[in-house]
């Protein structure tokens, strides 16, 4: 299982996180996501300054972009990185893809399916220099000159993870995808009785093996050297644990673990503004349930035994504010708890 980190949503910030927690004694990999700030920048960013780590997005919103665009900045990333690069994609949601992308939305699991098809037709044709005819319901792509054809190089297209929550993108992710990235509000019952069989049964529906999708932990954590550290990570966790809670895509979650009685009094709240008082209500017990918080040591062995056997990989996200001390204290804790070598650099 390798470790690896959330990188901070600013270039100059995620710069100095990788080369402050890369290289011995380090995170394996680290992640990238979109919000405020353009992913593709922050990944060559990483690329150039970890340059040993695994380096990939979670997430690219995906249907804010046409899988050509995509293909291009990808393609162009594994090169760079020296195929280190994964590409993860993410949907995000339909208020965010009509209203501020400007971009069309419809049926969000066959359009994923189909776009990790168009982008494999697409590196197809410039790898193997053959024409391009890509026909699909959502997407077409049939023009393919030399002067926009990037020549092939020795890493080839980089793997493709999806991002997924419910149980239809979970199946196309079995079928199509490298990888799935779960996403960070999940509960050990989820992940192993939701997650891991929908995975395994859209592989087996198209002649895959379980195995031939790894799984990559997206897992809050909140931990700390000292209580000062350890109170300011955990405000951190329960912020983003309420936020989650309160919205509609999440509640599979909470309904699984009998906690959705919970959603609509924190929905209310989060439509108006009351985000301390949704963080402050948060209740102790469902952030245990939800994400790891404790002294390293502690949150190492809890996270080996929520995620031992399942993950290829765990993905921490501490917050913004936690030393790099703490980082690394983290990292050696997990390596000590899942045996010599689990924290060795990709």
């Amino acid at each position: 299982m390798r470790i690896d980190t959330l990188l901070p949503q600013e270039i100059d910030r995620s710069r100095t996180a990788a080369g402050e927690l890369s290289g011995p004694g380090g995170y394996d990999g680290f992640w990238i996501g979109e919000s405020a700030h353009d992913p593709w920048m922050q990944a060559l960013v990483a690329a150039e300054t970890a340059p040993t780590s695994h380096i990939g997005t979670a997430v690219v919103v995906a249907f804010a972009r046409t899988p050509m665009t995509v293909a291009h900045s990808a393609y162009d990333l594994a090169r760079y990185s020296r195929g280190r690069f994964v590409l993860g994609l993410g949907t995000q949601i339909k208020p965010h893809i009509e209203r501020r992308f400007s971009m069309p939305w419809s049926r969000p699991a066959e359009r994923m399916r189909e776009y990790v098809t168009a982008l494999r037709a697409i590196w197809t044709a410039w790898s193997e220099q053959t024409p391009l005819d890509f026909h699909g319901e959502f997407y077409t792509h049939d023009l393919m000159t030399p002067v926009f054809s990037p020549p092939a190089h020795e890493w080839g297209p980089p793997p493709v993870y999806v991002a997924a929550v419910g149980e239809r993108m979970l199946q196309v992710t079995g079928e199509v995808a490298d990888g799935l990235i779960t996403h960070p509000f999940h509960s050990e019952d989820y992940l192993r009785r939701r997650i891991v069989p929908a995975v395994a049964e859209g592989a087996a529906a198209a002649g895959r093996r379980s195995e031939d999708v790894a799984i990559v932990a997206s897992v809050l954590v909140a931990t700390g050297r000292d209580d000062e550290e350890l109170a300011r990570s955990s405000a951190h966790v329960r912020r983003w644990l309420s936020f989650y809670s309160s919205t509609p895509a999440y509640r599979p979650v909470l309904e699984l673990d009998g906690w959705d009685h919970i959603h609509d009094g924190l929905r209310t709240m989060s439509r108006q503004g009351r985000w301390q008082e949704m963080a402050d209500s948060f209740p102790d017990e469902l952030v245990d349930v939800l994400a790891l918080v404790g002294e390293p040591k502690d949150v190492a062995d809890r996270l080996v035994a929520r995620y031992g056997g399942v993950a290829d990989r765990v993905s921490l996200n501490l917050g913004p504010d936690v030393p790099p001390q703490t980082h690394r204290e983290l990292v050696r804790a997990i390596g000590a708890a899942v045996g010599s070598g689990a924290s060795s650099n990709a």
